[in-house]
């Protein structure tokens, strides 16, 4: 297992090399470590109530939608909900369906005096196999990683 700072210099190489506008890129299985080790450590999930209900729920995380089901509109109001439930020194990593939304999350709160957001690659439930379906291929499901139904 690699250590904490490890996981966190590749995760900034990564946005680096990706041109993100935020601190980090992680895979799920490094986004629970550092939930795990790192003190303060926040996870927000911001997909839809919709999507923790019927999909699943990741235990700890802290849950404001970006986009409301249906039609997925804006949360009008994501950055206060944000600075009321988390403190914006600490390590703040952001999951959605597959990494999309949350890398808007992430751009967001960076934006907005978050010091230290990752997204979190592959998201939920990763992407879409040569069916279409989700859930099969990556994300935090298919890691094995700690979640419930909704």
């Amino acid at each position: 297992m690699e250590t904490t700072v490890n996981l966190l210099e590749k995760a900034q190489q990564r946005a680096e090399e990706m041109g993100l506008p935020y601190k980090g890129a992680l895979l799920p299985a490094e986004a629970y470590q550092l939930l795990q080790e790192v003190s303060g450590a926040q996870l927000v999930d911001v997909r839809s109530k919709a999507e923790l209900d019927w999909v699943g729920r990741i235990p700890g995380a802290i849950e404001i939608e970006l986009r409301a089901y249906p039609g997925m509109q804006p949360n009008p109001d994501f950055l206060g909900q944000l600075f009321g439930q988390l403190d914006t020194i600490s390590p703040v990593m952001f999951v959605c369906r597959s990494g999309a939304r949350s890398n808007d999350a992430a751009t967001i709160a960076s934006q907005s005096g978050f010091t230290d957001c990752y997204n979190v690659l592959e998201g939920f439930e990763g992407d879409k196999d040569e069916t279409g379906h989700r859930g099969t291929l990556s994300g935090w499901k298919i890691a094995g990683l700690p979640w419930e139904q909704g």
